[in-house]
Parts: structure tokens; C-alpha cells; sequence
């Protein structure tokens, strides 16, 4: 969709202010490419080779040097997306494509250019994290998001100052990188360097721990280049892989613990950070007032997650009203309006500009339970607090209404409302 949507907009300009043959040359050739990156890459470069004075050269270079790092070419990658830098220093899609190109180059003019953006990249995830959350996700994704972006210019880092000649300081940036975000890259990135610097058995340590940790950001073909790697080392050091498994369920608990420490370490300051079971959450309400949802307990109950930002929340809010409507006589589901906001200062004057009626309730951690990752999102929940159905997205207006309806009577067994 992108490439199409840049392709339309630089075709449109070039036709309006110039509408030469050359340019509509491009014209008609980006409409044509635009559904291949490599035809794109192709196009604009032919195109600056014949009008290198063109005025929508920074575009066309931007636009190249993405599909450059689409398609992994590094040569190209560098050659437009410096250019980019300069005019964008912070565009965050365009600074680790071009700083992992340069760190190809495996040579020292290349690894000093690639220290300078990993930086650059730092300064702007930890700018992030001081500007605070922009409410379109949750606090923890959030926190996630800005702090993997820290891993990736780390790891970064960690690879351009080991080519620059300095390999304990790249582990010890390496070992930051997974401090900030445990992942299977940052535990990669430590064994490269623990090798290096003649250390076999914390190497081996360091790659059953890249190997081992859940990571599902971390491809098949990854997961299998860490497998040979970590079996390469070990039969190098013992010659043979007997121990090897003991020593990869070893790296699983302990990465395990790792993770649910740091989870527990972000939760912290949560009204129910401890809690797993809904049955036990206390809810805070926006009118100061709390419900303990362990009263709930032999009802269904219908969470309905939003948040003041959320556009389709307030299409999808007429139809849960209709669904109230028809389960108003019975006393057996009950139906919660859940902001999750990030921010709650605006919940209260935004509730009474759409004149909701009803409780409004807080989120406090019930998106972390129930995994959302996406609003609106619709829970329900069984007689015994179990998790009966999730409803993700804003659903067709003519089927949400019908089908909660029928999820409801399910959950309650009956046909009856």
C-alpha cells in the first residue's frame, strides 16, 4: 500500500508541474513498477541517471533507498539513504536499514558512519520513552516498542564498535542491548563477541540463550543458524554434543525467569500487577468508585475495552447498546464499558461529550490477561470467570450486534435471553 500511495503522489506531482515526455516517462513507468520494489529501485534509478537536477529527487531518493533495504541491497541502501538522513536525521524506518548496510561494508569508514547513526537511533527510542506514550497502544507495548528500539541500536552499536577495533566494549554493549530487551539477537550478538575474545564456554552459554528464549520476533532460519552455531561450539569445546540438551533446558528456565522478571518489573505500580486470575482483578472506576470482579462470579460478562482515540470504538458503541438492550431483564450477564487509555485525563470530558451512559471502568492490567493488542476488543467471560470468547476490531455493523448476541447465549446455555 505504501508503494502504491508514493508512486500515485510522485506521478501526480511530475504531471502537474512538468508534463515533458521524460517525466511522463516516469509517470508511466512508476505506475507500472509500483507493485515491485525491484522495478521501483529500477525506475527511479534509470530516472535520476538522465535528470540527476530534478527537483523531486529527494523523494525519488527517499523512495529508493526503502526499497533498497527491502530487498537488502546494501550498496544502494547507502548510496540513497545517507542522502535521506541528512534531509530526515531521525526518520526511524530509513536509520537502521542504512546503519546495518554500512555494518556490511565490515570495514572501518563504514563502521564509524554506522556508530554515528546507531547513536542517533538511541537518542530518538530514548526520546520516545521521555515524550511518553502517544495512547494509540498499551503502556506495556509501548515500553516494548521503545525499549526493542534501544536493543536494535545497541546491538548496532555493539557491531560497529567490535569492527572498530574495540571487542570488549562491543560485548559490553551487546550485553546492555539484552539487559534493555532480553531477545535472541542481543544473545547472538554476545556470543559473537565472547568468541572473539576467547571465552568458548560463556560463548556457548550466550548462544543457548539466543537459542533457547522465547522470541517471536526470531524466523525458523534463524532459530536453525543458532542451532548449528551453538552445536559448532560446543563440539568445538567438548567434542561432542553429549550435555548439550541439559545445557539448552538450562538456557530455556533461565530466560523464562529472565522475561517474567522483567514483566513483572514493568507491571509495577499496576492496581493488579500480581494477578492472573480476572476473578481477583479490582477495578478502578472513572466516577472514583471500584468493583471487585470476584462479585461478578456466576454472571457473564461482557467487557467492552476502548479508549477515547480509538475511532472505530465509538462505531462499534450504538451496537453494544443494542446488545445491552436485549439482555436488559436478565440479571445473569452483565456488560462493562473498560477505557484504556493510557491517559485518563481526557476519559471523563470525552464520556460526556458522546453521552455514554453507564459505569465507565479502567483497564488496570485486564489487557495484559487477555493478551489485547488491538481495540476495540470485545471479552467475554463465562459463569466462572473463564475467558469464553475475544473479539478483536471493529466488526461488519450488520454481524457484531448478532453474533455477541449469540456468543452470549452460548456462554449462558440457553437459547432464552
Amino acid at each position: 500500500m505504501k508503494c502504491l500511495l508514493l508512486a500515485a503522489l510522485l506521478c501526480a506531482a511530475i504531471q502537474a508541474q512538468d508534463p515533458s515526455a521524460e517525466r511522463e516517462e516516469l509517470r508511466r513507468a512508476l505506475a507500472e513498477a509500483n507493485s515491485s520494489e525491484i522495478e521501483v529501485l529500477r525506475v527511479i534509478e534509470k530516472y535520476l541517471a538522465l535528470h540527476p537536477a530534478t527537483p523531486f529527487r529527494p523523494d525519488l531518493e527517499h523512495r529508493a533507498a526503502e526499497a533498497a533495504i527491502a530487498l537488502h541491497n546494501d550498496a544502494l541502501a547507502i548510496r540513497y539513504g545517507e542522502p535521506s538522513l541528512q534531509r530526515l536525521p531521525d526518520d526511524a524506518k530509513l536509520l537502521p536499514g542504512v546503519t546495518r548496510a554500512l555494518l556490511a561494508l565490515d570495514s572501518r569508514e563504514g563502521a564509524e558512519r554506522a556508530l554515528a547513526y546507531a547513536h542517533r537511533a538511541e537518542d530518538l527510542a530514548r526520546q520516545m520513552q521521555k515524550d511518553g506514550n502517544p495512547g494509540n497502544v498499551s503502556p506495556l507495548e509501548w515500553r516494548n516498542q521503545t525499549d526493542r528500539l534501544l536493543n536494535r541500536a545497541s546491538l548496532d552499536e555493539a557491531r560497529a564498535t567490535g569492527i572498530l577495533g574495540h571487542p570488549e566494549e562491543a560485548l559490553a554493549v551487546a550485553q546492555r542491548a539484552f539487559e534493555t530487551y532480553p531477545d535472541a539477537a542481543a544473545a547472538r550478538e554476545q556470543a559473537y563477541w565472547l568468541e572473539r575474545l576467547g571465552k568458548p564456554m560463556e560463548a556457548v552459554r550466550a548462544m543457548a540463550d539466543a537459542f533457547a528464549i522465547p522470541d517471536a520476533l526470531a524466523t525458523d532460519a534463524e532459530r536453525a543458524a543458532d542451532r548449528a552455531k551453538l552445536g559448532e561450539l560446543y563440539r568445538k569445546l567438548k567434542g561432542s554434543e553429549d550435555g548439550l540438551g541439559a545445557l539448552c533446558l538450562e538456557a530455556y528456565d533461565r530466560t523464562v525467569a529472565l522475561l517474567k522478571m522483567r514483566e513483572q518489573r514493568l507491571h509495577v505500580g499496576e492496581p493488579n500487577a500480581a494477578r492472573t486470575n480476572v476473578l481477583e482483578f479490582t477495578l478502578s472506576g472513572l466516577d472514583g468508585k471500584t468493583l471487585a470482579m470476584a462479585s461478578l462470579k456466576g454472571k457473564v460478562v461482557v467487557l467492552d475495552l476502548w479508549a477515547t482515540w480509538c475511532i472505530p470504538c465509538r462505531e462499534q458503541h450504538p451496537l453494544y447498546e443494542q446488545v445491552k438492550e436485549r439482555f436488559r431483564d436478565n440479571p445473569a450477564v452483565v456488560f462493562l464499558s473498560i477505557d484504556a487509555d493510557a491517559d485518563r485525563t481526557p476519559v471523563k470530558a470525552f464520556v460526556n461529550g458522546m453521552k455514554w451512559q453507564g459505569p465507565v471502568y479502567f483497564e488496570d492490567g485486564l489487557a495484559r490477561v487477555f493478551a489485547v493488542d488491538a481495540l476495540p476488543a470485545t471479552i467475554l467471560l463465562d459463569r466462572n470467570g473463564r475467558l469464553y470468547t475475544h473479539l478483536t476490531g471493529f466488526l461488519d455493523k450488520g454481524h457484531f450486534a448478532d453474533l455477541l448476541t449469540e456468543r452470549i447465549r452460548d456462554a449462558l446455555g440457553t437459547a432464552q435471553e
